[in-house]
């Protein structure tokens, strides 16, 4: 079962506090992909970024890159890509977690969360909406559709980044069906 999260910028977290709180913790529940390459989020398989602003895209891969976090990341431009990456995986593993903008061209998150929910290509896979739109009604919908969670993309780098950690370290720790 998927415990739903919610990011507040109000929320103090820094990033050498959790890198402070990991080195405590150990990497329980991390597997070691090798010394100079990063550590997996609990497991190798892939993550799914549905992002069509270029920027935001290459944020979401410095930040994982910062927190060494070595899954690879597929990223779609819009949900009708994403659709594509999921339907055509065949014997490839299915991405471990999505994470998913609202706003984007074509079909937008919520579209594409409707749909991949109705063919079920997201089973058992956590969706996390990363976007910039504070709306309720987006918010509402995307609970509704049993996201499990739902964070606005902080402007500053930095926040950013202890939002990337703190999902990194939910589902670093969080039981995930096989």
């Amino acid at each position: 079962m998927c415990v739903p999260i919610q990011y507040s910028l109000e929320t103090e977290f820094s990033v050498t506090g959790i890198r402070q709180m990991t080195s405590r913790l150990g990497d329980a529940g991390r597997i070691q992909k090798g010394p100079s390459q990063g550590k997996w989020m609990k497991t190798d398989k892939p993550l799914l970024l549905v992002e069509d602003d270029e920027v935001d895209v290459l944020t979401v891969r410095r930040a994982l890159k910062d927190l060494e976090v070595a899954n690879e990341l597929l990223v779609a431009s819009n949900g009708e890509e994403a659709l594509e990456i999921l339907r055509n995986r065949g014997q490839e593993p299915k991405p471990a977690l999505v994470l998913l903008d609202l706003n984007m061209p074509r079909m937008n998150g919520l579209e594409f969360l409707r749909q991949a929910r109705s063919e079920s290509l997201v089973h058992g896979i956590p969706v996390v909406v990363l976007t910039t739109s504070r709306q309720d009604q987006d918010i509402l919908e995307g609970f509704e559709l049993a996201v499990a969670g739902y964070m606005v993309k902080p402007v500053d780098y930095r926040k950013f980044v202890e939002v990337m950690a703190t999902i990194d370290r939910y589902w670093s720790i969080s039981e995930l069906p096989q």
